[in-house]
């Protein structure tokens, strides 16, 4: 009895997970912005929710967190490097990729169009999809 259920389990599980990857990917980019949190303030002595006059996106492991950003028209985002070795640069619609952004530096946008836009990461949203979306609303 033992053996059957915990072959019903194994194949339950797999079941849930092949009918449910997103929820994994899920969990996992959640524990990857966590982890991007907690650098974010051990870099910078306080929560990335407590600047004021930006929304910040944190840079981590090949995400942005968040992902997907609702933001009045006219805020600016600023994206936030916590990686410890990696480069990143963003790429939003209609402009010029940014400078390469290391450890620890910023790049800044102001969205001034409504609508969905998304924006990449110009070294890697091909080889890891890293890709984010600001929906822009109007005020």
């Amino acid at each position: 009895m033992k053996r059957t259920l915990a072959a019903f389990a194994l194949s339950s599980t797999a079941v849930l997970c092949a009918a449910f990857p997103v929820l994994a990917d899920d969990d996992k980019t959640a524990a990857i912005c966590a982890e991007a949190e907690d650098r974010y303030v051990e870099l910078f002595g306080h929560p990335s929710d407590q600047e004021e006059g930006v929304v910040v996106v944190k840079m981590y492991k090949y995400n942005f967190c968040p992902g997907e950003l609702v933001v009045p028209v006219g805020t600016t985002v600023r994206w936030v490097n916590v990686d410890k070795r990696t480069s990143h640069s963003v790429i939003v619609p209609n402009e010029p990729e940014s400078d390469r952004a290391f450890p620890e530096e910023t790049i800044e946008y102001t969205f001034l169009t409504v609508g969905d836009q998304e924006y990449l990461c110009g070294p890697h949203w091909e080889t890891q999809n890293m890709i984010g979306m600001v929906t822009v609303t109007s005020k």
